[in-house]
């Protein structure tokens, strides 16, 4: 049984939209995309998609949603609802889904189970179940699934009951969903050892406490997913006023965007809470970052020097760092020396923005332009062009001939990748999760 608990938000989907929940489906001011990006960034531990919907139509709209949920997401995305044939399964699992669920209250779900188990594995399904006679009637499912989350009706809410009876007899990791509670009473339920985690209300409404909520659950001796410090701020070396510098780089693309300084509370209250917190000299108090703008900033990491007396903080950044509107606080030029980039991420994804700019922006004589004009059709007789010189080139001895092929087939690749929506990201998470 598992040993990390974890905690999930919920994303309810009706006709494209996010929704309060089953019951009430009053859309939410924040898109699907949005809540994914805040709930990761709120350090949720990964996040469960209920798709509402009833009609294929409205089954297939979410399915679209669920891909940019999964874009957005930083953590594992589970989705689940209207799954009822293998290709829904199939279709939640390209959609970038980590794991998609099926509601085994219904007896023909049986087959469906094995048949996805014997394609995707276990580890890539859960099941969804109601009562424990479900779970009865429901023989050998654990040789299909990897988990089961208990839904606690139309609404969601927990009952101690019905979980109790189903934990008595699950014979897998089981993930409960609760309404807002006591923290004492979260530690009690992650203390069982069938109990894999919490999702639902108890995620959704207290996201913005989640590290403080972890943080008390990891004291009171339930390992769980968090900021684990391994340095004290008195093992920092602080100037005369106390305080340490701190810079802060954007946690994907290594921008640096601001430098600013930390006392002990603005340390202990940014691990705490995962937003960064700072210690202001100027007005000589402690201040959390996008508290009055909005713009946080959400800690991704935390490194020291190797003299102990500088922090660097990778961050997720919403908005401008600095007071000015820029995106980071360095932007007054004094020397730069022309120089050709290297980093192969930024190469990548500066020619892919130039193919995606002449997509949108066209460009007479582009040859780009001239791809995207012929279509889909001459985009492949390319690529199977580019590939057919990389197996020539390859049988010659000359190593440059062979870097200009692979070259010219990158480029072919990265203009068939604009055509169908693909980014470089979606390319590096899907190899990330193999």
């Amino acid at each position: 049984m598992s040993e990390v608990k974890k905690f999930a938000a919920v994303i309810y989907l009706d006709k494209g939209k996010a929704v309060k929940n089953r019951m009430d489906l009053s859309p939410l001011k924040d898109s699907p995309e949005e809540l994914a990006h805040l709930y990761s960034d709120l350090c949720a531990d990964e996040i469960v998609v209920f798709d509402l919907s009833e009609s294929d139509a409205e089954h297939e709209e979410a399915i679209g949603c669920i891909k940019r949920i999964c874009a957005s997401a930083e953590v594992p995305v589970s989705a689940c609802g209207n799954v009822k044939r293998f290709e829904d399964v199939k279709k939640l699992i390209y959609a970038g889904c980590a794991r998609a669920g099926i509601n085994i209250s219904k007896a023909s779900n049986l087959e469906l189970l094995a048949e996805a188990a014997g394609r995707f594995g276990k580890e890539k399904l859960f099941a969804c179940v109601k009562t424990a006679e479900e779970l009865t009637a429901f023989e050998k499912y654990e040789e299909s699934v990897s988990e089961l989350a208990l839904l606690g009706g139309d609404d969601d809410h927990y009952s101690s009951k019905n979980a109790a009876a189903i934990l008595d007899i699950a014979k897998t990791d089981v993930m409960l969903p609760m309404p807002d509670a006591q923290l004492s009473q979260i530690v009690e339920l992650l203390k069982k050892d069938k109990v894999s985690g919490l999702y639902g209300p108890i995620v959704n409404s207290n996201v913005r406490e989640l590290n403080s909520i972890k943080a008390f659950c990891s004291e009171a001796g339930v390992t769980v997913k968090g900021f684990d410090a391994k340095l004290k701020f008195s093992d920092l070396k602080t100037g005369p006023d106390g305080l340490v510098p701190v810079i802060c780089q954007d946690y994907r693309t290594k921008e640096v965007l601001m430098m600013a300084y930390m006392n002990e509370a603005a340390f202990e209250a940014t691990i705490h809470t995962g937003r960064m917190t700072y210690y202001s000299r100027s007005r000589k108090s402690q201040w959390v970052k996008g508290e009055t703008s909005g713009h946080f900033q959400y800690l991704k990491s935390l490194y020291a020097d190797c003299d102990r007396d500088t922090l660097l903080a990778g961050i997720s950044q919403v908005g401008a760092a600095c007071h000015t509107g820029k995106r980071s606080c360095f932007f007054e030029e004094i020397v730069k020396k022309n120089f050709d980039e290297k980093d192969p991420s930024k190469v990548f994804t500066d020619v892919y923005d130039v193919i995606m700019d002449r997509k949108q922006h066209p460009k007479e004589g582009s040859y780009t332009n001239y791809l995207f004009d012929k279509g889909i059709d001459k985009m492949l007789k390319k690529l199977g062009e580019e590939c057919t010189e990389i197996v020539i080139a390859a049988k010659n001895p000359d190593p440059e001939e062979i870097k200009y092929e692979i070259s010219d087939l990158l480029y072919h690749m990265m203009v068939l990748m604009a055509e169908k929506g693909v980014t470089w990201e979606d390319i590096c998470r899907e190899l990330a999760s193999r």
